[in-house]
């Protein structure tokens, strides 16, 4: 968890009007128009929460919550179709199912071919808010689009066992082990990775079945977890959520507005093979939150492992009133003359100065599964960040987080996985086809 590497996109937690159709207001997608450039999208540098909503043609930065019957909540649709796949820049929807498939013995390529070709027409069905053509279970039946998106990655494995070798991305080569991880393979890793998003929890988990049972006899699955954000309406105005630990948490995030914004987000170039251009390096983390331990610390101390106050996201040394968006001052000083921000302090730590400029795209979920067998809670956060490149991205930022955050001491990263995720399916074809038929 990081202020650079484990935030929502700024504006995710307002309305949930992502356009009601294949193109917003103005007849253009968000994807669209991230994928014409890497900054200048929105109307000025500055434009902050207010220019996000914009962006994603959200109406004046309050929310109907009503249902599909009429209200923005159900009828919210996220275009399937794309130069990057859904689910990356779109802001995180209200649940989250996540899982991992491990394909079966001798599948291989066409197998594989013929799993992606089932997985894309379901995928841009449910999405659409219509029933998926096989094994619909009519568990969403009466819902709308619910904001769905799917996204789909590849682990490192699959290349192998698909007869792709020669096409694997240098960029999955497996993260380095990090102080303090305490890492379950069984619940990591895969060769094909979903991520499910919705604002309706039925939504989700539909989808997700239906690609299991799509998957049968050809993918097993091999992991999977639930999570949840804010819901869209939630809250009176659009601000950034918070944690479980009570953090404002997504200050940060890279927002399309910035330059560099789609460098930093979709491979182009380098050393990535042709047929991920436009695609995506996704790092999954699972994070518990020692929670009882967090709680025991008074609210000042809080603030000063991460470096922000917990009222209002401001950095500390920030006047009052200044707000999360006030920007960070490493030198600032309290009145004894120490740092206003501890030398520890995650925000500190995790600043891309810090790290050589490296910054990712976050879109993390919490999640709570009840009592570990000593009573604590085994909840925390489901950390997902995009990145063109994890070497020049999660890497460096995650080994020195590991060593010198004080946040660490109340997290445990317990689940783990690298995955390449293709660019939007092309006109008529399907999710990966780049790499079958590139």
């Amino acid at each position: 968890m990081t202020d650079t590497s484990t935030e929502h996109v700024a504006a995710q937690s307002g309305p949930a009007d992502h356009g009601s159709g294949p193109a917003g207001p103005a007849g253009f997608t968000r994807r669209a128009l991230l994928g014409t450039a890497g900054a200048g999208l929105l109307a000025g540098a500055g434009a902050g929460v207010a220019g996000a909503v914009a962006l994603d043609g959200r109406p004046g930065g309050t929310a109907d919550a009503a249902g599909p019957s009429g209200g923005t909540l159900g009828s919210a649709r996220v275009p399937f179709r794309g130069e990057h796949q859904a689910g990356i820049t779109d802001p995180a929807q209200a649940r989250v199912q996540l899982a991992a498939f491990d394909l079966a013995v001798g599948v291989g390529r066409d197998g594989l071919r013929t799993l992606l070709q089932r997985w894309t027409k379901a995928a841009e069905r449910l999405t659409a808010g219509e029933p998926a053509e096989e094994f619909d279970g009519q568990v969403a039946l009466d819902a709308g689009p619910c904001s769905l998106t799917v996204t789909v990655g590849f682990g490192a494995a699959l290349f192998d066992k698909a007869g792709l070798a020669d096409r694997r991305p240098p960029g999955l080569e497996p993260l380095p082990a990090f102080p303090g991880d305490a890492l379950d393979p069984a619940r990591g890793d895969g060769d094909l990775f979903v991520q499910i998003g919705a604002d309706d929890a039925l939504v989700a988990v539909h989808a997700l079945r239906v690609l299991q049972r799509l998957a049968a006899g050809t993918a097993a699955l091999r992991w999977q977890s639930a999570g949840f954000a804010r819901t869209p309406g939630a809250a009176a105005r659009p601000v950034t959520g918070r944690n479980l630990m009570g953090q404002v948490d997504g200050t940060n995030n890279p927002r399309p507005d910035e330059e560099g914004f789609a460098a930093t987000v979709f491979c182009a170039g380098g050393d990535q093979p042709g047929w991920l251009a436009g695609g995506s390096f996704l790092v999954f983390r699972r994070i518990r939150m020692l929670l009882d331990h967090w709680e025991a610390l008074p609210v000042d101390r809080q603030e000063r492992v991460i470096g922000r106050r917990k009222s209002d996201g401001a950095p500390l040394g920030a006047p009052a009133g200044a707000g999360e968006r006030s920007p960070v001052d490493l030198a600032a000083q309290g009145p004894d003359g120490t740092l206003a921000i501890p030398a520890d302090a995650h925000i500190r730590v995790a600043a891309p100065a810090a790290n050589g400029g490296a910054a990712m795209l976050r879109r993390g979920f919490s999640y709570h599964d009840g009592l570990l067998p000593d009573g604590s809670p085994d909840a925390g956060l489901l950390f997902l960040a995009f990145q063109a490149d994890p070497r020049k991205g999660f890497t460096p930022v995650q080994r020195k987080l590991s060593r010198g955050d004080g946040l660490s001491r109340f997290l445990r990263h317990e689940a783990s996985g690298l995955y390449a995720l293709p660019p939007g399916p092309p006109p008529g074809g399907y999710l990966g086809q780049q790499l079958l038929e590139g």
